[in-house]
């Protein structure tokens, strides 16, 4: 316990599934954090359960594709909580389907929301940081950064985006005290994991219990990748840089 004492932590995507198993553990190890997520979310249920287990959490609603929303939520977080120390970039969306079927609207749909979000959310985020002397963000990326599935070209497509924002930022913010690492799951346990997997078995891609076996063992809880980006938000990773941490179980070693 304790391994985020005086940190502060802005998760995007905070209010549902890993996002929320995030947000829950921060602030079980001392962080105060500001859930970032739609207005319409359970942004809001989710602080005070944080709050009413002796935690410290706020909400700020907001559209991560949106600039002015984005730097009202940062703003607000920062005067409730101080200058933000570790970002996990996680609000994030699906598509599959052929590729020939995808539209201009779902090419745009997916770039607002998983890549200039991240993109909005850190711009917002960074002076604030540097300013405390620096912190830890965190890129929810995926297996498909790096692995090409059929159906999924343009969400394939936004997670390689992510790897590379992920690797950049680490390179030019090093010396000012920001380390930037991307975590990339594999197929896991929530709503967003689930919606997947029906959207890939309605086009004949094969994910049924016994091909998720084969490459992965088992779906990933959403708890396993929350410990995965505590330790990338923690002092334990002070060296760790600029990586891609893998929470597929072997999927990407096969």
């Amino acid at each position: 316990m304790g391994r985020l004492t005086n940190k502060v932590a802005l998760i995007t995507g905070g209010a549902g599934g890993c996002g929320r198993a995030a947000a829950e553990l921060f602030a079980r190890e001392g962080a105060r954090v500001a859930i970032l997520d739609l207005p319409t979310s359970d942004g809001e249920h989710v602080a005070a359960g944080i709050n009413d287990a002796g935690g410290a959490a706020c909400f700020v609603p907001a559209d991560v594709s949106n600039a002015e929303q984005v730097n009202q939520a940062v703003a607000r977080a920062e005067a409730h909580f101080g200058a933000i120390t570790v970002l996990m970039n996680h609000a994030g969306t699906i598509a599959a389907g052929p590729f020939l079927e995808t539209r201009e609207a779902d090419w745009d749909r997916l770039m607002n929301i998983n890549v200039k979000g991240m993109f909005l959310t850190t711009q917002a985020v960074l002076p604030g940081m540097i300013a405390a002397g620096g912190g830890s963000i965190i890129c929810t990326s995926s297996i498909s950064g790096v692995v090409g599935t059929p159906m999924e070209v343009l969400y394939c497509t936004t997670k390689g985006a992510c790897h590379m924002f992920a690797r950049a930022i680490s390179v030019e913010y090093r010396d000012r005290g920001i380390r930037s690492n991307a975590i990339c799951p594999g197929f896991i346990g929530t709503d967003h994991g689930h919606r997947e997997i029906d959207l890939l078995q309605k086009h004949g891609v094969d994910v049924s219990e016994e091909a998720m076996k084969s490459m992965q063992g088992r779906l990933c809880d959403p708890s396993e990748v929350a410990s995965a980006a505590l330790f990338l938000a923690s002092d334990d990773a002070s060296f760790v840089n600029g990586t891609h941490l893998f929470v597929d179980n072997g999927y990407t070693a096969l």
